[in-house]
């Protein structure tokens, strides 16, 4: 879709995130965000207002767009994103894909037969530190990887377990870092879905162990990868990342006293800092305008919804008391 013309884009539901499309697609050079939607007139009227552009209905609006973000609750995405790719409309959905995984491959099937392109919304990976990450694992052996998701409770309304809502973020970054099968979950859950520690184990040996919050009276976003080479450092709030290589560990004795001390050579990455939903949606629309595939897919949605879905279904069995869960499969095909 090479063209001078500005693509056209909208928003089907601007609550707390879909309110922050409009506003990107509002800056993003080459659009025209022509108009959003949602169920609460309230909000669309003043999303509206503050971005410039005008309410309308969902039909109404798919008829006048190129693109569209679908960031209503994740029980209306397939409607939604269905009814956008029939009326020849590119998607970006926000993340988890779909509810069930089925609906997610028919959303796949079809955009392909109609020639349009389906992104799924996992933020996280358009961090700019993941790509710096992405460079330093290229070299090295991953052994083990650690993410922390956690923070106070939310005011927004979620009807989504803390495995959908926030561990799924990790889960996708996880899961492109090692480009590997998983082959087995297990996981705990405590205070009605509100804390989850799972751990996954990748088919070539790697272990990776996800906490994820809704009630810790403090925001962390991070991941630690340990590999043969050296251990990595990331904090997604601040965009940081530090690598610890030739650690030397020692005891020597202070004043009587027998103390420990460790030496390493810190490198501290340069990271470009930029707002992730800007490249996330530049990305996408790069994508449509250019004709080329969206870096984050649909197949790439169903495997994270794969993923937490199983572990959501272990967390929430062993709090039930349950003896075991079987986990028949965690990839997708």
């Amino acid at each position: 879709m090479n063209s001078t013309e500005p693509l056209a884009a909208g928003v089907v539901g601007v609550g707390s995130m879909g309110t922050h499309h409009a506003r990107v697609y509002n800056e993003i050079p080459g659009v025209d965000l022509v108009g959003v939607a949602d169920a609460d007139p309230v909000s669309a009227a003043e999303t509206a207002a503050e971005y410039g552009t005008s309410v309308a209905d969902p039909s109404d609006l798919l008829q006048a767009v190129d693109l569209v973000s679908v960031a209503v609750p994740t029980r209306f995405h397939y409607d939604v994103a269905m009814e956008a790719i029939e009326a020849g409309v590119s998607v970006l959905i926000e993340k988890p894909f779909v509810r069930d995984l089925q609906n997610g491959q028919e959303l796949i099937d079809r955009a392909a037969e109609v020639g349009v392109k389906l992104q799924v919304g996992h933020i996280e990976r358009f961090n700019p530190v993941v790509d710096v990450l992405q460079d330093v694992l290229a070299d090295v052996e991953p052994i083990a990887a650690s993410a922390r998701r956690l923070g106070p409770p939310v005011s927004r309304d979620v009807n989504d377990d803390v495995v959908m809502d926030l561990m799924i973020h990790d889960i996708d970054v996880v899961c492109s870092l090692f480009d590997d099968e998983v082959v087995g979950v297990t996981a705990v859950g405590a205070c009605d879905g509100d804390y989850a520690d799972a751990q996954m184990e990748f088919a070539g040996g790697t272990v990776c162990s996800l906490t994820a919050s809704r009630i810790t009276q403090e925001r962390i976003r991070d991941l630690s990868v340990t590999t043969r080479e050296c251990h990595v450092a990331v904090d997604f709030m601040d965009q940081s990342m530090r690598i610890y290589r030739h650690s030397d560990p020692s005891y020597h004795t202070e004043n009587g006293d027998v103390r420990y001390t460790q030496e390493s050579i810190i490198e501290r990455p340069a990271v470009e800092s930029d707002e992730p939903l800007k490249r996330e949606l530049r990305s996408f629309v790069e994508c449509v305008s250019d004709g080329t595939t969206p870096r984050i897919t649909g197949e790439d949605g169903l495997r994270a919804l794969s993923i937490a879905r199983d572990i959501s279904n272990v967390a929430s069995s062993r709090n039930l008391g349950l003896e075991e869960v079987s986990i028949s499969d965690c990839s997708t095909t």
